[in-house]
């Protein structure tokens, strides 16, 4: 076992200058999917660079699909049945994902991933897919990876997911493709829509309705076609450098080509409730340039309808109400205690140890502020969204903190260190 990384971070004094984030990782994972499933070779520019897309990317390599710098020669006449487990490392969604694709093909697979990833729950797939016709098992009946998996002959089902999931959705979708019949997924509040518009570009036959309430995507089987795409910036990854920006006195930084389509925008909107100083310049495309400068912050509340649009964000999002005044709380995000760590006993231990007031709740949490003073020694629970909030919570502060296992933070952003010390520099 490899020691564990403790990374040093200490306030520098504002952030200035122009920032670019890594591609979106949501899309990326979806364009290597698609690319390997459409006949011919697709073009796909800007892939993030983090392990977890690294990781689905070498497991379409297993199975047959080429790729070349840019470029992905796909096609399910490629496919082959992997001579090892596929490890997925600590990709949730690479996991997810890659069952709805590999629950069509003839043969036999296995995912598997690191300690995290086998602690996660699947049964929120395994369960529509084996509807569909596929065969999976893993431990605790389906529950858990690893996970088993014998593709079959697939029939379409009309399915509403249990929980708002756009990795649910598009595991089904992904699944879809080959299915008999018509596929329909249903969402009371629709999630990140990437999977749909980027079938719709492959050419699938798929519609789904304009509206977030009551949405409802349907498929039937289709060949893909090679397509072209340029992956934008990730809005997930931004928000760590949106709340420096507005929490770090004297900061004015400009955050470029941001994807900020359906269901990924809303911690902007949840800041600029807050008071945050934030503008967008259009780039055409739901892709903007978010220009934030420093503010004070007041506190909210933040639930219902926007939770799906944000979960990822409320670790940094409670950096954030940690250094605005009055109280926020978070409710309705039960789905934080199944991420890469359960994010609300995490936020709340390693918040706490910054002198933070956040108490925990059963869906969320209860943060009241000004309260931060960054200094000592946290950990990241292997978890790289608690380890990157915790380093800009160290912005605030005049005093050295340590972030133990912040190697963690490859997973999505390896080279994040070395882009948040260039802006401190100017």
């Amino acid at each position: 076992m490899q020691p564990e990384m403790v990374a040093t971070f200490v306030g520098r004094g504002p952030l200035t200058g122009r920032a670019h984030v890594p591609g979106d990782k949501s899309i990326s994972h979806r364009a290597l999917l698609l690319g390997a499933l459409a006949e011919g070779t697709s073009k796909v520019l800007g892939l993030g660079d983090g392990h977890d897309i690294v990781a689905t990317r070498s497991a379409l390599a297993m199975m047959g699909v080429e790729f070349d710098g840019d470029f992905i020669h796909g096609g399910r006449s490629r496919f082959r049945e992997p001579e090892r487990p596929l490890d997925m490392g600590n990709s949730g969604t690479g996991t997810r994902l890659l069952a709805g694709v590999l629950a069509s093909m003839p043969f036999l697979s296995i995912l598997v991933g690191d300690e995290s990833i086998h602690r996660r729950p699947m049964e929120r797939v395994v369960t529509p897919l084996r509807e569909m016709g596929a065969f999976l098992d893993g431990r605790d009946n389906g529950r858990f990876a690893p996970l088993v998996v014998r593709g079959g002959r697939l029939h379409g089902i009309e399915y509403t997911p249990g929980v708002a999931s756009a990795q649910v959705k598009s595991a089904i979708l992904l699944a879809g493709l080959a299915a008999s019949g018509e596929t329909v997924v249903r969402e009371p509040i629709a999630t990140r829509r990437h999977t749909e518009e980027m079938m719709q570009l492959a050419g699938a036959k798929i519609r789904y309705s304009p509206d977030d309430k009551d949405y409802v995507v349907a498929l039937s089987a289709s060949e893909l076609r090679p397509f072209e795409i340029q992956v934008p910036c990730d809005p997930s990854q931004a928000a760590f450098f949106v709340v420096a920006a507005s929490v770090v006195p004297g900061s004015d930084l400009t955050i470029e080509n941001v994807y900020v389509g359906p269901g990924r925008a809303g911690f902007l909107n949840v800041l600029r409730r807050m008071g945050a100083d934030i503008s967008t310049v259009d780039r055409g495309a739901n892709v903007v340039d978010i220009h934030v400068r420093a503010s004070e912050l007041v506190g909210t509340e933040i639930g219902g309808d926007e939770i799906p649009g944000l979960i990822d964000e409320i670790p940094i999002l409670s950096v954030a109400a940690s250094c605005a005044v009055g109280t926020t709380v978070i409710r309705d995000a039960r789905e934080l205690k199944v991420k890469e760590s359960d994010r609300i006993a995490t936020v709340t231990s390693e918040m706490r140890a910054l002198g933070a007031n956040v108490e925990p709740t059963e869906d969320g949490l209860i943060i009241t502020g000004p309260h931060l003073v960054p200094r000592g020694r946290v950990r990241s629970h292997g978890d790289h969204r608690i380890a990157m909030s915790l380093a800009i919570a160290a912005l605030r502060g005049d005093e050295t903190l340590e972030i133990a296992g912040f190697e963690s933070v490859a997973t999505s952003w390896p080279s994040f260190i070395d882009d948040l010390e260039a802006l401190q520099c100017g």
